[in-house]
């Protein structure tokens, strides 16, 4: 079992940490930044009031990224610790009737739930790894709501520059965007000379072969209803050039 138990309160600026014994006695309690230095200071508090790191265990509150360096520092130095989800925290505080909130009150309740939950403590709390592919899946789901987005947008474009071409060829594949950002609208294809519309077409790295042809676009660009926009060709490029980079 443990010796000492370290709660600690993370914030982005300043952290509390309190230390608490085997019989949840008061060891140290602490305010420090969260810089090298207060690290350090952090540090020297745990090594003042424990024989043995290995005998020490920490625990944070997971948040949105202020804990990682900390968790890394402690890990690194040997200390055992744990991030816990917040969650846990606020019902272990509610079941504990404690009804004033301070950082330093946030930190004892953590080390409190240290030394409760102590024979648990290993399947209560987050592994960094795990934590680090919830972030992942969370980045990829943001990447995949703006490319989903960004894809909704150039269709909206459309709508207005060149509506006819959606029918005649998939305007996700790369040749056709290129043609789009070559030619962002019917207007534009009309004054086009077909070679040029044809190059584009005919472009190194396009491995399928394509169900329509440069006449097929000039013809639907001659019969388009589209609104004669500027702006909005300006836009549609700028949009799908972003898409080709990506």
């Amino acid at each position: 079992m443990p010796e000492l138990f370290v709660g600690i309160d993370v914030a982005k600026d300043t952290s509390s940490a309190q230390g608490i014994d085997r019989n949840g006695k008061g060891r140290f309690s602490l305010t420090f930044a969260m810089d090298s230095e207060g690290f350090m200071q952090l540090w020297k508090a745990i090594t003042e009031h424990s024989k043995d790191v290995s005998e020490v265990s920490a625990g944070v509150e997971s948040t949105a990224c202020y804990h990682i360096n900390l968790y890394s520092f402690l890990t690194a130095k040997g200390v055992s610790t744990v991030v816990i989800n917040p969650l846990l925290i606020a019902n272990f505080t509610k079941l504990s009737l404690r009804k004033t909130k301070t950082d330093k009150k946030d930190a004892m309740s953590i080390a409190q739930f240290l030394l409760v939950h102590r024979e648990t403590i290993s399947q209560l709390s987050l592994s960094q790894d795990l934590q680090d592919f919830r972030d992942i899946a969370r980045e990829r789901e943001s990447v995949c709501n703006l490319l989903s987005a960004h894809k909704v947008e150039i269709k909206r474009l459309l709508q207005s520059t060149f509506p006819e071409l959606e029918r005649i060829g998939d305007i996700s594949t790369k040749v056709m965007q290129e043609f789009i950002a070559a030619f962002p609208s019917a207007r534009l294809v009309n004054m086009a000379r077909p070679k040029a519309i044809q190059k584009i077409l005919q472009r190194k790295g396009v491995g399928t072969r394509l169900t329509y042809t440069p006449e097929d676009l000039i013809r639907a660009a001659k019969q388009s209803v589209a609104t004669i926009s500027p702006a909005k060709e300006f836009i549609l490029q700028g949009k799908v050039r972003s898409a080709l980079r990506n």
